[in-house]
């Protein structure tokens, strides 16, 4: 053991002495010498401290490579047992425990703000039927409460360059036409048929990055594109009420959202800048973007005239159902980027199709959606796929 002790000794009050030999060849046998700081209220009590003998570093590595716990431990000259210990292996336990607790409450809250966002979002379109000022409330709700955290100082704004609104810009264009194209889909099909052509997004991005990037996958991904591409297929040609433009809506915002996620991979590399105050910043230039052609192809004229309608025939829930869909699009998205800085782009993955899947359920039961045997085979043999897929490409 060692000893630190204070002496009445001005010459010997800093020196750390050794007690005895080490009985262990492997411990620590030196004694440094401390500089002397005089001080009215010394640190040193009357009593000597003794510290355990800590074996050397490569026997240190070796039982923690092994999972051994390390203990530290101090304790005075007339005390048997130690003031404290630590155990690293329970403290690192915790904290990994801590860590999943954190990434489930994440996918809860992602689920569940986003069945309660389509679930209004079709009551409004129904009431409605004007995605383009939906999709455009949509994202001024969310930029407003942006501001008005930054303003109050309830979240930090963050610190942005002309460089960083430069690289944002393709990311925005594409999130907006992928937004605007999801909204009118819905506008025209069920939302469970609109959530399984959009299980088709893998499909499209390995197409994408292999024929336009040149990127190559292993045959696995590959594979995993077939019952993607043949169970959307199956559940199209199903849909009792199938409709052309609600189809081509989805797959243009599956097409429009591979393209967002390349342009953020490409541009938005070394800016920091966190989950929630990037997808701050690309609501308020997507609404920038969207304002201009949302007045250009509706206009306030059929705004007005299908607002007076919804009011008469829904009554003033209609006005709830509005600010619902557009607090819980923002919320929902905002918490997907904000889960994106705590999780890999794998668990993602599995995240979104898990998703898919809440939503698709929760739509048919409130919405009454007729849906064949057959039908649900295809959205299965879907959503099945892309589970393959995420697997495949890790």
């Amino acid at each position: 053991m060692i000893s630190l002790k204070h002496s009445a000794a001005p010459a010997a009050s800093h020196l750390i002495q050794q007690r005895s030999p080490l009985k262990n060849p492997g411990s620590s046998s030196f004694a440094p010498l401390l500089p002397a700081k005089p001080s009215k209220s010394s640190m040193f009590t009357g009593k000597p401290l003794y510290i355990s003998a800590i074996r050397s570093l490569c026997a240190c590595t070796e039982q923690k490579s092994r999972g051994l716990k390390v203990k530290c431990q101090a304790y005075e000259a007339d005390r048997s047992e130690p003031l404290r210990e630590i155990h690293v292996p329970d403290i690192q336990q915790r904290s990994e425990a801590a860590q999943k607790l954190k990434i489930g409450i994440y996918f809860a809250t992602w689920w569940a703000l986003n069945v309660v966002f389509n679930i209004y979002n079709k009551k409004v379109l129904n009431a409605f039927p004007y995605p383009w000022l939906t999709s455009t409330l949509s994202l001024a709700t969310g930029s407003l409460m942006m501001i008005l955290s930054w303003a109050t100082r309830i979240a930090e704004a963050p610190k942005t360059d002309f460089d960083f609104w430069k690289a944002l810009a393709p990311v925005a264009i594409a999130h907006t036409i992928g937004h605007v194209a999801a909204t009118v889909s819905m506008s025209k099909v069920a939302v469970s048929f609109t959530h399984i052509i959009k299980s088709a997004e893998p499909a499209f991005s390995v197409l994408v990055s292999r024929f336009l990037l040149g990127e190559t996958f292993p045959v696995p991904v590959y594979l995993s594109l077939l019952p993607i591409i043949g169970g959307c297929a199956l559940a199209a040609v199903t849909e009792l009420n199938f409709n052309m433009i609600g189809f081509m809506g989805a797959m243009i915002s599956n097409l429009a959202f591979v393209f967002r996620n390349i342009f953020s991979k490409r541009g938005m590399k070394g800016k920091s800048v966190s989950g929630m105050n990037y997808y701050a910043c690309l609501s308020i230039l997507s609404l920038l973007i969207l304002t201009p052609f949302a007045i250009a192809v509706e206009g306030p004229k059929m705004w007005a005239a299908g607002w007076q309608k919804a009011l008469v025939d829904i009554g003033p829930h209609f006005v709830w159902w509005v600010a619902a869909q557009s607090v819980f699009y923002h919320l929902y998205n905002q918490v997907s980027y904000m889960s994106l800085d705590e999780i890999s782009p794998l668990t993602f993955s599995v995240g979104n199709t898990m998703k898919r899947i809440s939503v698709i359920v929760s739509s048919i039961i409130i919405f009454h959606t007729p849906v064949q045997p057959i039908n649900a085979l295809g959205a299965a043999i879907a959503i099945l796929g892309t589970f393959f897929y995420s697997q495949a490409k890790s």
